[in-house]
C-alpha cells in the first residue's frame, strides 16, 4: 500500500495546451514520457465500492496492464490524500484473490464486480526537480466513457512523487496566475460513476452557520458535476470572505461570489481565471 498526494485541476481544452506551453518552459521542470491510458472501473451493480468511497480500475498502458485500488482518502491544503494498492498483472483479467487482502475485500461480494465505465486519454508527463522534492505533472486529454455516453476530460494534476508536500500549491497557483483553471475534488472515477448513474455529489451541508472552506470546495465540484447551480444564502460564506480577506484576495472573493449569485452553473466560470485563483488561494491550511 502506498499512499498518493496530488492537486487536480480541470481545464478547457485550450487552457490545457497553454497550460502545457507554459510548465514546459519553466525552469527545474524536465519531458517525462507520454503515454495512452485505457482506464477500465468494477463495480457491482449495486455499487458496493462507491458506495465505500474507493475505485477498482485495470489500466492498460501498451502491453502492461496494472490493478489498482484507490481509496477516497481526505483533502488537505489543496490536495487529496488518499491510499493506494497496485499490483502488476499479466492480461486484463481482474484477479479477485489482491482485492480479497484489502481491508476493502471484506464485506463485498467480489464474484459480482463488473466494469462500469471507462477514462480513456493521452497523458503527457513532465517532472519538475526543486531543490529537494520531485513533483510529477500529468497532462491527460481524453473522455470518459459509460453506457454508450461520454464527457470530455482535460485535466493536470500535480503529484508529490518525493520531498515536502508544500511544494505542490505554489505550482498550481503560478499556474493558476497564467491559465484559467478549476480545483477540482470530484475524481474521475467519480465522473465516471455519475455518468453511470451511481454516484451523486451529497448535498449542501444544512443548517445556518458559516461554511467551511472544504464544504464549499466540495460544493463548486458537486456544482461543476451536475450543472446544477448552488444554492446557499451569501451569509453562509462569511468565513470564506474573511480568509479571503486574510489572504489578500477579497477583491477576487467578490468578483466571484456576485457572479456565482446570479446562478450559473459553476461548469460556466471555468474558462475565467479568477475561480481557480480564489479556489487555490483559500485551499492552503
Amino acid at each position: 500500500m502506498a499512499e498518493e498526494l496530488e492537486i487536480k485541476l480541470t481545464l478547457t481544452p485550450d487552457a490545457l495546451n497553454q497550460a502545457g506551453e507554459w510548465l514546459s518552459a519553466q525552469k527545474g521542470v524536465r519531458a517525462g514520457t507520454g503515454k495512452t491510458l485505457v482506464n477500465r472501473y468494477f463495480d457491482t451493480p449495486a455499487g458496493d465500492l462507491n458506495r465505500r468511497k474507493v475505485a477498482l480500475r485495470i489500466r492498460q498502458a501498451g502491453d502492461q496492464f496494472i490493478q489498482t485500488l484507490k481509496a477516497r482518502g481526505e483533502f488537505v491544503d489543496g490536495a487529496h490524500r488518499r491510499q493506494e494498492w497496485e499490483w502488476p498483472l499479466v492480461g486484463p483479467e481482474l484477479k479477485l484473490g489482491l482485492i480479497a487482502d484489502t481491508p476493502v475485500g471484506q464485506g463485498v461480494n467480489l464474484a459480482e464486480l463488473q466494469p462500469v465505465f471507462e477514462t480513456n486519454f493521452e497523458r503527457r508527463v513532465l517532472v519538475i526537480d526543486q531543490e529537494d522534492s520531485v513533483i510529477e505533472v500529468a497532462i491527460d486529454s481524453g473522455a470518459i466513457v459509460a453506457g454508450g455516453q461520454s464527457l470530455p476530460l482535460n485535466e493536470i494534476e500535480f503529484e508529490l512523487k518525493s520531498g515536502d508536500s508544500s511544494a505542490l500549491l505554489p505550482w498550481a497557483r503560478r499556474l493558476a496566475d497564467e491559465v484559467p483553471v478549476f480545483l477540482n475534488l470530484v475524481s474521475k472515477a467519480e465522473q465516471g460513476y455519475h455518468l453511470a448513474g451511481l454516484y451523486h455529489p451529497a448535498p449542501e451541508p444544512g443548517g445556518k452557520s458559516d461554511l467551511a472552506v472544504n464544504d464549499f470546495l466540495f460544493l463548486l465540484s458537486g456544482s461543476w458535476l451536475t450543472g446544477q447551480p448552488l444554492c446557499f444564502g451569501r451569509e453562509r460564506l462569511d468565513a470564506i470572505g474573511r480568509l479571503a480577506g486574510e489572504r489578500g484576495v477579497g477583491e477576487l472573493y467578490e468578483k466571484v461570489v456576485t457572479a456565482l449569485a446570479d446562478g450559473p452553473a459553476v461548469s460556466d466560470l471555468v474558462s475565467g481565471k479568477e475561480l481557480g485563483q480564489l479556489q487555490l488561494a483559500i485551499a492552503a491550511g
